[in-house]
């Protein structure tokens, strides 16, 4: 079971030339399509004189959703070499976002991808990478008189407490590294019955 995946803790800005074409490279930590959509319209509106805005990305931690795009580039010579980078480096949440101006001389397919690549690992260059945990929620409802033995498991697999009520009927939700799930539901579940 994968229950950690790498990801960026901090985004960076990488840069390539050639033959007086600029590639401007950025590095971002997205969790949602939403954050994506919002940063390109950002670099769009920004580098608005700009001939290309290309862009790849990946989310999840099982690295299932991405895309690529070349944004009117001659097709797959830069998004594919962007995500390239992201697979190499084996991240998720992510996008790196390359955008071009164009210098007056055509770079051909091959110095394309050489341009988005590079400038896409520049940005990683200037990255700082972390490694995070698959979380998954427990909930568990018990009696008051549960408490404690609630609170000794809580305090020996160290969960991280998402909400907790306590009334007559309490409830406690627990976010637990996804493969120390079941063993902390084991663990709770007895406690109903001892």
């Amino acid at each position: 079971m994968i229950d950690e995946y790498k990801t960026l803790k901090s985004g960076g800005e990488g840069y390539y030339t050639e033959k007086r074409s600029k590639f401007l490279a950025f590095a971002h930590h997205v969790e949602t399509l939403d954050e994506i959509k919002e940063l390109l319209a950002g670099y769009r509106k920004k580098y608005y004189d700009a001939r290309h805005v290309c862009y790849a990305y990946m989310l999840g931690a099982e690295r299932l959703e991405f895309r690529a795009n070349d944004d009117g580039e001659p097709s797959s010579t830069a998004g594919k070499p962007i995500l390239g980078q992201i697979n190499s480096n084996e991240l998720t949440d992510i996008l790196i976002v390359v955008v071009r101006y164009y210098g007056g001389v055509n770079l051909g397919t091959s110095g394309l991808i050489v341009a988005y690549r590079e400038a896409a690992a520049d940005a990683l260059a200037h990255s700082e990478f972390e490694t995070r945990q698959v979380e998954e929620i427990v909930t568990y409802i018990f009696a008051y008189p549960l408490m404690n033995d609630v609170m000794r498991i809580v305090k020996e697999m160290q969960p991280r407490i998402v909400s907790q009520t306590y009334d007559n009927t309490c409830e406690i939700k627990l976010s637990i590294r996804k493969s120390e799930a079941e063993q902390l539901r084991n663990r709770l579940s007895k406690l109903s019955f001892e």
